[in-house]
């Protein structure tokens, strides 16, 4: 599979993903999955696409958009069609060999659908490390802990849980991936 066949397949999932989800989904917003400045096999003319895109649409409005697509498609393949879920992670595989578009999409993670939801559970979350925070205290103060001794390690929890808390967890570790798995690509391509 080269890139243009992996582009093609992955779009068409994509329309047939946005006509069963009723979101309309317009010629150029199809051409714009393709695009790419450094494969003019998988994307024809690409400033002309991108420029007549940038006159029609708020990019981070159809980057939210066609990221919640993608992610339907890819969960619908998954439960419906596994040879196709196969294809797909073949598709991507190959498109990160690399500069697409395609990948931006589809690494953006796509707005909630329940932010309530998901209000809720940072609240949760926020509060047991709360609780768990003062019950260590409680027990440090009961049974007289000294935490000169345990200073450093204390700040590592704390520092971990305040990442874990606000999020920022998981955006350090999607950027360590991306850096692994590019450090990764020059080795393989250095060999």
């Amino acid at each position: 599979m080269n890139t243009k066949q992996a582009k093609e397949f992955l779009v068409q999932q994509t329309a047939e993903q946005a006509a069963l989800d009723n979101v309309p989904l317009s010629d150029i917003e199809k051409r714009m999955m393709y695009f790419t400045e450094s494969d003019n096999a998988s994307c024809d003319n690409p400033l002309e696409v991108n420029d007549e895109f940038e006159a029609q649409y708020d990019t981070a409005e159809y980057e939210a958009k066609i990221s919640r697509i993608l992610h339907h498609a890819y969960h619908r393949l998954k439960g419906e069609a596994p040879e196709r879920k196969r294809m797909w992670d073949l598709a991507i595989r190959e498109l990160r060999k690399g500069d697409h578009y395609f990948l931006v999409l589809w690494d953006i993670r796509p707005p909630t659908e329940h932010p309530t939801r998901d209000f809720f559970k940072l609240l949760a979350v926020s509060v047991l490390v709360a609780i768990g925070i003062g019950i260590a205290v409680f027990v440090a103060i009961k049974y007289d802990i000294d935490f000169k001794r345990y200073r450093n390690y204390v700040l590592i929890i704390i520092f971990g849980l305040a990442l874990l808390a606000s999020g920022s967890f998981r955006a350090a570790y999607r950027v360590a991936i991306v850096w692994l798995r590019r450090r990764t690509m020059k080795d393989e391509q250095s060999n």
